[in-house]
């Protein structure tokens, strides 16, 4: 056999033992949360979604969050971002925790609206007349909520 034949016969070895041996590995441990969103059969339509604790107090820029949060958002993501069954999802749920929606998801999702990928409400479209300061100070509102409900 020449050398060539034993040089592609030991990668095609090496090949099928390191297909091996993956198969054999236990599956990896999900670090962090399930993104499977809460059952909501039991809750009327148009309910809250969450029970949201509210801060002793907000940040002065949460304030101003708040409000526009309210003028703009609250009307699907309800008081609070509590969400409201059949409407649109809770933004205090840690679906959208810092680190798996960050504040710059919150400004795109404004902007250009989102597709439907954790909920069943629909898509989500875009919230004109918020600018990315607005948003920036919602995000921070909801950020504040979401610390007190022990999401971080």
């Amino acid at each position: 056999m020449s050398k060539w034949g034993l040089f592609v016969g030991g990668a095609l070895l090496a090949g099928v033992a390191v297909a091996g041996w993956q198969a054999i590995q236990p599956a990896p441990v999900q670090q962090g949360h399930s993104m499977v969103p809460p059952d909501t059969s039991n809750i009327a339509m148009g309910d809250p979604i969450e029970d949201v604790r509210l801060p002793q107090e907000l940040s002065a820029d949460a304030v101003l969050g708040k409000r526009a949060f309210d003028a703009k958002c609250a009307s699907c993501h309800g008081a609070n971002a509590a969400g409201q069954n059949g409407v649109a999802p809770p933004l205090v749920h840690k679906i959208y925790e810092p680190s798996h929606h960050s504040d710059e998801a919150f400004q795109r999702a404004a902007q250009s609206g989102v597709r439907a990928h954790h909920w069943k409400f629909g898509n989500m479209p875009p919230v004109p007349g918020l600018t990315r300061g607005d948003v920036q100070y919602i995000a921070r509102y909801v950020r504040e909520l979401q610390r007190e409900n022990g999401i971080n």
